[in-house]
């Protein structure tokens, strides 16, 4: 019977086989489970509007008080853009996103334009990217960013940019503002951005 489950999973969130066997000898059974909880409840949510309602009313955001406001300081055809995204996506060549841990991930990764749509993946379980994982530019328009750069839209697109993964809670949220939200921006300022345009997974 638990094979059975587990094969019918595996229709479901598009594991691969290996993916849906628990290697009980290491020690990732539970590590495992979760993930293949989260990502049932991440196919259910996109398939199921009403189910994705539920999930979203559970949630209680975190509030913030005394936000920074920046206000754009030259016109957009003359800003230097760059992307944020909170869909997990990073190069092959990187470390994934942890996704053992329940309360998320706070770090981040930087994006290479130029290499990013040859050499992505995305390690993401809380929402349903299959298509994003066929084209980049459902969850990180760095073609259509470009394209706005060749019609003078924008006044140039930055060289790299940066990636989150956007299931972040209790703790880590502290690092999240505390450290890493503030060594991106610098990341941004160090290499001459006006703006950034936010993506979320």
């Amino acid at each position: 019977m638990v094979l059975l489950n587990l094969t019918v999973m595996k229709w479901m969130i598009n594991f691969s086989p290996v993916e849906c066997f628990m290697n009980i000898s290491k020690g990732c059974c539970m590590y495992n489970l979760n993930r293949l909880k989260n990502k049932v409840f991440a196919r259910l949510a996109g398939s199921f509007p009403a189910f994705a309602e539920r999930l979203t009313a559970s949630y209680t955001p975190r509030k913030s008080e005394n936000i920074p406001w920046t206000p754009i300081k030259k016109p957009l055809a003359e800003s230097k853009i760059a992307l944020v995204t909170t869909a997990g996506i990073h190069h092959l060549d990187q470390k994934p996103f942890n996704m053992g841990d329940p309360t998320g991930d706070p770090t981040y990764r930087t994006i290479d334009a130029e290499t990013i749509e040859k050499t992505y993946v995305i390690t993401h379980d809380y929402y349903g990217h299959r298509n994003a994982d066929k084209d980049l530019n459902i969850i990180f328009p760095i073609s259509r960013l470009k394209e706005m750069d060749t019609k003078g839209i924008v006044g140039s697109v930055s060289g790299h940019h940066v990636s989150f993964m956007g299931h972040i809670k209790d703790t880590h949220m502290d690092s999240l503002l505390k450290r890493y939200a503030p060594e991106a921006a610098t990341f941004f300022v160090q290499n001459h951005v006006d703006a950034v345009l936010l993506t979320p997974g």
